[in-house]
């Protein structure tokens, strides 16, 4: 991240950063470089750094840029999916023998590359309860490299005191990865409380309109992003030029989407709480969440993620889901639209069987930005 942008603020940023006026014509919004190969001036000559677009493409730099300035890390890399980012960020920091503890709420997608995937080639993993500190530290190993969190978890929004486990993960030698998708870095920002390494699905409330599939790293320290970024361009999973367009035209909303997410958000978990049919609604906006006082403490305002358990079992919450008409059944999140799914039989059943696995009775929704009084109507219809 440049000094010059560090002396703005975020709002300006997420316009700014990275997105400097084209030098040839002077349009404001960067191009989209749709090439493959550059001409070099003579033999290893190039322009601006760059030869192939698998190791760097102007409007994908350009993303970076906003990127790294956003969270306030070093480096950012911009990668075709948010697992596509996780793979290579594992392959970077990891060697066969090596141990990383992981939370017992995560993305089902995250949870699979683990199991199936890096296990295979021999790196250990344990799951701890990250919303306490005790027990992350009880189950850091003197193999253990990595602690990953995900603040506000999914789908259970569990709050993880972020500066709390970075001190534990400084202790132990291991760099701490935080999985910032939910909160985005406009209402949280791991950097600032010590995490190493932040990761973004790109595709959720960074682009923001369900229509491009991304992800990103970025790094608090220079060298280690010059590590995954050799990674990267020896790997190949790189987002597209249009994909990182699209990306960067939605992170310029993103502060106001986030706080019309936020408010409409903590009036549906309000009208849940009241609601005969839920049992327990799960949001860090809640004054009665476990994790309320950290998450307030941590983050701008509390996203627009609420999940909900509902009388009747798994039956009845498929039956909701359903039974909505406004709320799109579908998976995904971080969209202006609304989006509802039961975590068990949809993104999710992944983890089923593991010491991950939801509640049956569990319904996720993502609120989106439309008015609130009809997203309260749909659900109120919806529970019946």
């Amino acid at each position: 991240m440049s000094d010059q942008h560090s002396l703005h603020s975020f709002e300006t940023l997420a316009i700014h950063a990275g997105n400097t006026a084209d030098p040839l014509t002077g349009a404001v919004v960067p191009p989209i470089y749709q090439v493959s190969t550059y001409k070099q001036d003579g033999v290893g000559g190039l322009r601006g750094g760059y030869e192939y677009s698998r190791s760097a493409n102007p409007t994908r730099t350009a993303l970076e840029e906003n990127l790294a300035a956003l969270e306030g890390g070093r480096r950012g890399l911009a990668f075709a999916s948010g697992l596509a980012a996780e793979d290579c960020l594992l392959r970077t920091l990891l060697e066969p023998g090596d141990h990383v503890v992981i939370p017992n709420d995560a993305y089902g997608g995250t949870f699979r590359l683990f199991a199936k995937v890096v296990s295979r080639w021999g790196v250990e993993w344990s799951v701890a309860n990250t919303s306490d500190p005790a027990a992350v530290r009880a189950a850091v190993t003197p193999k253990t490299k990595v602690i990953w969190v995900e603040t506000p978890s999914n789908p259970l929004l569990g709050i993880t005191d972020i500066e709390a486990v970075a001190e534990i993960a400084r202790g132990a030698g291991a760099r701490l990865v935080v999985d910032n998708t939910f909160a985005s870095p406009y209402l949280q920002q791991p950097i600032s409380l010590g995490a190493d390494i932040v990761v973004h699905s790109l595709t959720k409330y960074m682009g923001g309109h369900s229509d491009v599939v991304g992800g990103a790293l970025i790094a608090a320290d220079a060298a280690v992003g010059e590590e995954l970024a050799y990674h990267q361009n020896a790997m190949g999973a790189v987002a597209g030029p249009f994909d990182a367009w699209l990306v960067l035209r939605g992170i310029k909303t993103l502060p106001v989407r986030m706080d019309r997410h936020s408010e409409n958000a903590t009036q549906v978990a309000e009208m849940l709480t009241r609601h005969p049919k839920v049992t327990q609604v799960l949001y860090p906006g809640l004054p009665e969440h476990p994790g309320h006082e950290i998450a307030a403490k941590q983050m701008k305002h509390f996203g627009g993620m609420v999940s909900f358990r509902v009388q009747g079992g798994e039956e009845a919450a498929v039956e909701v889901c359903n039974r909505a008409k406004l709320f799109t059944l579908g998976e995904s999140l971080g969209g202006v639209e609304s989006l509802i799914e039961h975590p068990g039989r949809m993104t999710h059943a992944s983890v089923a069987g593991s010491a991950l696995e939801v509640p049956a009775d569990l319904v996720r929704v993502s609120v989106g930005i439309e008015a609130a009084d009809d997203l309260l109507a749909d659900l109120q219809q919806a529970l019946g």
